[in-house]
């Protein structure tokens, strides 16, 4: 008895085997079925305990083993013994637990109030155990999940039938709710012995009371909730990724962020590739890419410091083959999915020895090729890896790196489409400035032009116009927006003050006719109405004769004046 399990801890047979074969834990129950007091076979190798002739069974590959023994009773005799074995991972011990039921009584009488709990024929799964925590009876959905009958497990405790950690826990709850005789809730989270992933289950432990209310023992349903924590999970991310993804409207930053939000949750290591743009400007191509393709690594992240995964620095370009993960990824447009256990990892690594060598190395058993599409062009792709993750990578996990891609493509191509619109708005900025300034006799003149580093282009401009009689006009204006489109508007615009400033009208009148024109621009681009184009202006006329300046502004601030012994 113990605090944990305040009960006859005897009434079931329990042994625990280490790694070596040696018999590390012998209780009181063990002793009545064979006799053996511990201090006679703790330390000592287990199998002197098969009786004479019994075969030492294999070790199985699963995590629970079960069959029947022929075993040594200490007066010589054979004890054919039914076994429960758990195999225990690494951080619980590594060892085997042996158990088997001494009692586990008689079958249960039609009129057992515990029976009538039972509910065998529901769907939920149900165990019914008694008042010293033993297993009494289960309904088939419960025998189903336990993958054994309940036969054979009556008289078991529910630690010893599960094994684990997690099944220590919820006795301890069924304790609480025999002590108490309220119901419990219980939410566990185990790994699956197929593909060691975690289920989610979720346990209403209740109190059995007979008709005087005394509590005669404790019902436990379980409920698989699996796919709503999965999904749960699925979510949480993609609302994780819309949040984070898109921040800016730069394309090496917007992959980071993609790399970002995958690692760890669904990727020990994740690489971002694009596809340069044609050296001939353009745009890429609609539908899957050619290959060999090359890609440019713009971004990557890695759930272990220094990056081991990464053979080299974002910014660098590689040709990959159709053979490569990556680029058949591409070519099929859809993700490619290769795992260790599935036995093609290293056949798809094998274009690169180098890869091959690094996968070993770091124990990476699952990679998946995700192709970055967005309105139907050809990005890139995203390449998840798992080396930590004891898992590779399954459908749910394919969709929703989908998912998280498709959402980073269109952020992704956003910023391409920007970049590509600014530098071609900065580009015909730049033609329709003056590449220099005209030298005049009466005025030495100086410019410097540079764009907000993170602001869009937008259609400032400036100009010196040499006039007659040694006079000089000095423009600076401004086009309401950004792009292309205020670039452009600012050209037609400059051409006009200079078409003006050739008719030599004084500089309020000249910006009343360049109101006007601004007008007419506005009406023109206006698809059903007047357009939104305007402007701002300043425009000077300087005379060396007179040493005059003659200045008008629309909605432009005034000029600095700095004399030449200073402000």
């Amino acid at each position: 008895m113990s605090p944990v399990y305040p009960f006859d801890d005897a009434a079931t047979a329990r042994a625990v085997v280490d790694e070596r074969g040696l018999l590390a834990e012998w209780n009181e129950g063990a002793r009545r079925l064979l006799g053996w007091a511990p201090e006679e076979v703790v330390g000592r190798p287990a199998d002197r305990l098969l009786a004479e002739g019994a075969q030492v069974p294999a070790v199985p590959a699963e995590h629970r083993w079960t069959g029947t023994l022929d075993l040594r009773h200490r007066d010589g005799h054979t004890v054919p013994v039914w076994l429960l074995a758990h195999h225990r991972r690494p951080e619980d011990g590594g060892d085997w637990l042996l158990v088997t039921p001494l009692e586990g009584g008689p079958a249960p009488a039609p009129d057992d109030p515990l029976l009538r709990a039972q509910l065998l024929q529901s769907p939920c799964a149900v165990a019914v155990y008694d008042d010293r925590l033993r297993l009494h009876a289960v309904n088939d959905a419960m025998a189903e999940v336990i993958g054994l009958s309940g036969e054979r497990l009556r008289g078991l405790r529910h630690s010893e039938i599960g094994g684990r950690p997690h099944s220590q826990d919820i006795e301890s709850h069924m304790l609480r709710v025999l002590d108490t005789g309220r119901s419990h809730d219980v939410r566990t989270y185990v790994s699956n012995g197929e593909d060691e992933r975690l289920s989610a289950w979720l346990a209403r432990v209740s109190p059995v009371k007979g008709a005087d209310g005394r509590v005669l023992g404790v019902c436990v349903a379980v409920h698989d909730f699996t796919e709503q924590y999965r999904a749960r999970e699925r979510l949480q991310l993609v609302n994780e990724a819309s949040a984070r993804i898109g921040t800016t409207l730069d394309v090496t930053r917007t992959a980071q962020e993609l790399a970002d939000v995958c690692v760890p949750s669904l990727a020990d290591f994740v690489s971002v590739y694009l596809v340069d743009p044609p050296e001939q400007g353009g745009e890429l191509p609609i539908g899957p890419l050619k290959v060999p393709v090359s890609l440019r690594r713009v971004a990557h992240r890695s759930a272990a410091p220094g990056d081991p995964e990464a053979m080299f620095p974002p910014g660098r370009s590689e040709v990959y083959p159709a053979v490569s993960p990556q680029g058949a990824a591409l070519l099929a447009g859809q993700p490619i999915v290769v795992s260790q256990k599935s036995g093609d990892l290293e056949k798809w690594l094998a274009w690169d020895p180098e890869r091959v060598l690094l996968a070993r190395r770091l124990g990476i058993h699952s990679t998946m090729s995700v192709p970055i599409l967005a309105r139907g062009v050809t990005l890139g792709v995203a390449v998840f890896t798992r080396f930590q993750h004891p898992h590779p990578f399954m459908p749910d996990d394919v969709l929703l790196a989908e998912d998280v891609t498709a959402r980073a493509a269109v952020c992704i191509d956003n910023a391409r489409r920007y970049s590509r619109e600014r530098e071609t708005a900065l580009a015909l900025q730049r033609s329709l400035l003056p590449r220099s300034l005209p030298r005049t006799a009466g005025v030495q003149a100086a410019s410097r032009y540079l764009p907000a580093a993170r602001a869009d282009v937008g259609g400032d401009w400036f100009d010196v116009i040499p006039l007659s009689g040694m006079r000089v006009a000095l423009v600076v204006g401004d086009v309401i927006g950004h792009g292309v489109r205020a670039s452009a508007a600012m050209g037609r615009l400059r051409t006009a003050v200079r078409t003006l400033a050739d008719i030599d009208l004084a500089p309020d009148e000249l910006l009343t006719h360049l109101d006007d024109v601004v007008v007419r621009m506005s009406a023109e681009d206006g698809d059903d109405g007047p357009g939104e184009v305007g402007a701002t202006c300043l425009y000077a006329v300087y005379d060396p004769v007179s040493r005059r300046c003659t200045l008008a502004r629309a909605g432009h601030p005034s000029p600095v004046l700095l004399p030449p012994d200073g402000p």
